[in-house]
């Protein structure tokens, strides 16, 4: 390997590990941001004057207008986050790493400065300003995951880690409030955050391939500063940059000795895929998990207003709670991968003593991983369906470990699962459609706050019901893989 090899790799892994906690996934420390927005007085005019003097930062009831407004910034936003997936993978894919970090850039300091320069006058600007922050974030993870690649066997490790991070850099947003509290205004926050662009194109030219990182990495290949003209990049480039697997919040690999699950006939081609029920019911286990927490993240502020009685104190000691326990995430993310790597070895060991298909054997590692992810979701919607606001500890702990869980467990499933030429498009779509649920967050928030006064038992008793339905999905596959097992053993 070139004298540039060891060094910048881990330059490269360190700076990216650093973008990702940093900026990527913002977005879900929407409710420290929120506590900020409401002191300044955001959407304070949708309030109802006539229940009294009191200011908007309590947050009382007469405020459920400002709140919608609040939910319904977030579910744009967590949609796009999601909905984007497929064609920002595309940009990726179709106009390499540099193009795509650039876009990443301009659509990240494009958000920024919308934000540090919007006043409580011009506070609808936040609708156009979160997405652009939120897209722009994705594109950030989607160019740093292909670092894995740089490390061989602790490629699925290093992607992992990087899924955690973007889940942990929610508490830049507490950083802000808390900064907010000693002085410093929210403006000259985001203004640093726009003057950071200068940080990620640095980056993008000197630590970063013009093109893609190859996997597995031939022993030539060189990039940034170092390779000159690009020439080493070029010529590694051609068919092993195609083996690059579509960017998801984790990516784990055919090649590292996870078979694609070629399952059934029908199944080959893309829309055998998408039409069987294994596709199906993942789908309904990603997307209701999915909704849990959005619907949670989104209405924090409000639930934790009414749990403490409009105690803006103790409104903002819990949300910082909350904060912090998403900055575990990082820590949390790893634990998932490791799981299903020991099953999966343990399983194949097993395989080649009694014969078993090995797509089957690589199926069954993912059924304790599925259960573990339903069972910390319904422990998660079980606790934040309790009124008593000491329990949201917990609720918040169950939260950051359950969703940690819950997207590299979706990319992990559908390698597992399907043919490895589908898992871009396969991956993509599930996200699409899974977005297009997401947007329920809204109307079940508007019916809790309107026709149900602020009430949300019934609400939450019927999505803990629909969380069982979760449970079904691991179940089917588990049946699938003993079938598969049985038949191979009497043939």
């Amino acid at each position: 390997m070139p004298s540039q090899g060891p060094c910048l790799h881990v330059a490269t892994l360190l700076t990216g590990l650093l973008e990702c906690l940093g900026f990527a996934g913002v977005l879900f420390g929407w409710a420290s941001l929120v506590f900020v927005f409401k002191t300044e007085h955001y959407f304070e005019d949708l309030c109802e004057r006539s229940a009294g003097l009191m200011s908007n930062a309590t947050g009382h009831d007469d405020c459920k207008a400002q709140d919608e407004r609040f939910s319904l910034i977030f579910t744009v936003a967590s949609f796009m986050n999601n909905f984007m997936t497929f064609p920002t993978g595309y940009i990726f894919d179709r106009f390499k790493t540099t193009v795509a970090r650039l876009i990443a850039i301009f659509l990240y300091t494009s958000g920024t400065l919308i934000i540090a320069f919007i006043s409580a006058a011009s506070a609808s600007l936040l609708f156009l300003a979160m997405p652009m922050l939120t897209v722009g974030g994705a594109l950030f993870l989607i160019t740093n995951l292909q670092i894995g690649n740089l490390f061989g066997k602790h490629r699925s490790t290093i992607i992992t880690l990087y899924n955690g991070a973007f889940d942990s850099s929610s508490a830049v947003f507490l950083i802000m409030k808390l900064l907010y509290e000693q002085g410093i205004s929210l403006r000259a926050s985001f203004i640093f955050l726009s003057l950071c662009s200068a940080w990620h194109v640095g980056r993008t030219f000197l630590l970063m391939p013009r093109g893609h990182i190859p996997y597995p990495l031939p022993p030539s290949y060189s990039y940034g500063l170092c390779s000159g003209d690009g020439a080493g990049e070029k010529k590694e480039q051609g068919s092993e940059s195609r083996k690059l697997d579509l960017p998801s919040k984790e990516l784990p690999s055919p090649k590292e000795g996870t078979p694609g699950a070629a399952g059934p006939e029908e199944q080959r081609s893309f829309r055998g895929c998408v039409t069987s029920r294994r596709f199906a019911w993942h789908l309904v286990w990603l997307s209701v998990i999915q909704l849990w927490h959005y619907l949670f993240i989104g209405t924090l502020n409000s639930l934790l207003t009414k749990l403490a009685g409009g105690d803006r104190a103790l409104v903002s000691s819990y949300t910082n709670a909350f904060a912090i326990t998403q900055f575990f995430g990082v820590l949390c993310a790893p634990w998932n991968g490791l799981l299903m790597d020991r099953l999966r070895q343990k399983y194949q060991k097993e395989a080649r003593k009694t014969g078993s298909s090995a797509s089957a054997v690589a199926l069954s590692s993912a059924v304790p991983s599925l259960i573990l992810t339903s069972l910390l979701c319904l422990g998660f919607a079980l606790c934040a369906s309790v009124p008593v606001l000491p329990l949201q500890y917990a609720t918040f702990i169950l939260q950051v470990i359950s969703r940690s869980f819950l997207y590299g467990g979706n990319a992990a499933f559908l390698t597992l699962a399907f043919p490895a030429e589908h898992f871009g498009k396969l991956f993509g779509l599930v996200m699409t459609l899974s977005a297009i649920v997401s947007l329920l967050q809204f109307p079940i928030f508007t019916l809790i706050k309107g026709p149900l006064q602020n009430n949300p038992f019934y609400v939450n008793v019927i999505l803990v019901l629909v969380t069982l339905l979760t449970f079904v999905h691991p179940f089917l596959v588990n049946r699938e893989c003993r079938q598969e097992a049985t038949a191979a053993t009497t043939t």
